[in-house]
């Protein structure tokens, strides 16, 4: 699948529920679904800065030329955020995760309904998947 067809599936899901109180226990739902994240990527230069919560955030260039993500919050709800962000971004080419408009983060309302603090975080967590692919580009190119 394509990103933006993930994207497209993403909205669909979040457009079955009426209330945002279910939309959030569906994004709570996602992150317990999260695979655990290795302790040994549990280190501070592994931390996401600028979210108010806890985040881990790994990435692996593997052989096929794809990042590979994987993560963790203390924050049940930042937890399904990075969740999606992983589902969409996770086992691409860093053109694709560079290039990516996300869209799906309004399109589901997350912008309006997120608290300050958790869009910061959310934006945070993007950025830092985003500068994971330009440094993996980077460090490919001059390889070559």
């Amino acid at each position: 699948m394509t990103i933006q067809q993930i994207e497209d599936e993403i909205v669909e899901e979040f457009s079955l529920f009426d209330s945002w109180d279910d939309k959030y226990e569906y994004i709570i739902d996602l992150g317990k679904r999260l695979a655990p994240l290795d302790n040994k990527y549990r280190i501070d230069e592994n931390k996401v800065r600028g979210c108010q919560s806890t985040v881990w955030l790994a990435a692996e260039y593997k052989e096929d030329g794809k990042i590979y993500f994987t993560a963790d919050s203390d924050a049940i709800i930042v937890k399904g955020l990075i969740s999606m962000l992983i589902r969409v971004l996770s086992g691409r080419t860093p053109d694709e995760i560079i290039n990516a408009p996300l869209t799906f983060i309004q399109r589901i309302g997350m912008t309006t309904h997120l608290a300050q603090t958790r869009s910061n975080g959310l934006l945070s967590m993007v950025k830092q998947m985003k500068n994971y692919a330009v440094a993996f580009k980077i460090k490919n190119s001059q390889l070559q």
